[in-house]
């Protein structure tokens, strides 16, 4: 048995932690950045005590809230010159994955030469970036348990994963309690997203002892608690099941994923859909092609998830899918049949990678297939 593991995340977990964003922060700077959207921490009230907190320990902040779902680079460039134009030390990331993501592409290029994109394609390295504090308020990403922030050029609609330590928060302050301010449709998406992270770690051929015990709780823990909050939002031990299910998603994904999220990232880099819809069109689909190649740990996903064996996983998933309203297709989210060229081709460009992680052996004819199953 040979594997390696190397993630330093300082994971702060549980109820009312958020109160420590002031100390936390404090820590590592003078003056915050804090990155969040247009509207949710605001009507939550969310920004409004983060900015109190930041205060109370003596710190300024400013505030760049143009970040929206699926991430742009340009959009992360123009938040790290408005950080070096106000001298921020230290960036607060304050909202979803796409916020945590751009946060993160921030940190780096805010200390760093050249454009995001030569990052994301490997051109330029570096081990330098702002220190993060990260404060996550949906359970899906799991962005702020590792090292990677998911960002599309424009210019080309390439949607790729940013991979340096140098943005790993110095410290995650995950309160479950910020959760509950989710709109249903938003916590179904996010809620899928941290489960097809889970499975896909657990069939990645980078899987490894440590990842597939932590991938394997979180599906179980998934599996059984996704429908249960999106059917009571006051359960908050079934809130804080699915916040940690969806943290352990982000640790294992760092070790590498598969083909839902390698073949959903053209697609939401192309038509801007919600990323946890994609996947609940893609997966099964993806799955019914795969089982063959990996029966063992199909049967084991089918388990954990309520199941018998490899044989009725795709069914489990699809009745889970079902309870949280999230049956689809990709026509149904705005996907045009008369692109899938084009998305077969970009899969193959931006995705490589956790392609080869998965368990099948797609070719270009698979992708053209799959997706357009999926439509």
């Amino acid at each position: 048995m040979e594997f390696t593991y190397h993630l330093p995340v300082n994971l702060i977990f549980g109820q009312g932690k958020a109160e420590l964003i002031g100390k936390e922060t404090a820590k590592y700077g003078k003056k915050a950045l804090v990155v969040t959207g247009r509207s949710s921490t605001k009507k939550s009230g969310l920004l409004n005590r983060t900015i109190e907190l930041l205060k109370a320990e003596g710190m300024k902040a400013v505030v760049f809230d143009k970040v929206t779902q699926n991430p742009l680079t340009t959009t992360a460039e123009e938040g790290a010159a408005f950080a070096k134009y106000h001298q921020c030390d230290v960036v607060v990331a304050l909202g979803g994955g796409s916020i945590i993501d751009a946060a993160k592409a921030i940190a780096l290029i805010a200390v760093n030469a050249g454009n995001l994109s030569e990052y994301l394609f490997g051109k330029l390295s570096t081990d330098q970036a702002l220190p993060l504090v990260i404060v996550p308020t949906t359970c899906g990403t799991g962005s702020e348990a590792n090292a990677c922030a998911v960002l599309t050029i424009p210019e080309t609609n390439d949607k790729k994963a940013l991979r340096y330590d140098a943005v790993v928060g110095k410290a995650s302050i995950i309160d479950p309690c910020l959760m509950t301010t989710m709109p249903k449709p938003v916590f179904a998406a996010v809620g899928f997203d941290a489960l097809c992270h889970n499975m896909e770690a657990y069939l990645s051929s980078k899987a490894q002892p440590l990842t597939d015990m932590m991938a394997l709780q979180g599906i179980e823990l998934l599996g059984k608690y996704l429908s249960v909050v999106y059917e009571d939002y006051g359960n908050m031990k079934a809130w804080e099941a699915v916040t940690w299910g969806s943290t352990i998603g982000g640790m294992v994904l760092n070790n590498g994923l598969a083909a839902p999220h390698a073949m959903e990232h053209p697609v939401s880099g192309l038509w801007n859909i919600v990323h946890g819809r994609g996947l609940a069109a893609l997966t099964p689909v993806i799955y019914e092609e795969s089982i063959s190649y990996a029966p063992e740990k199909f049967a084991v996903i089918s388990r954990l998830l309520g199941g018998r064996n490899e044989n009725d996983c795709v069914a489990v998933i699809r009745n889970l899918i079902r309870k949280l309203n999230l049956t689809t297709s990709l026509s149904a989210e705005g996907a045009c049949a008369e692109d899938i060229n084009w998305l077969a081709d970009n899969c193959l460009k931006v995705s490589k990678a956790a392609l080869s992680n998965h368990p099948a052996n797609f070719g270009r004819d698979d992708l053209v297939r799959i997706y357009q199953k999926a439509m």
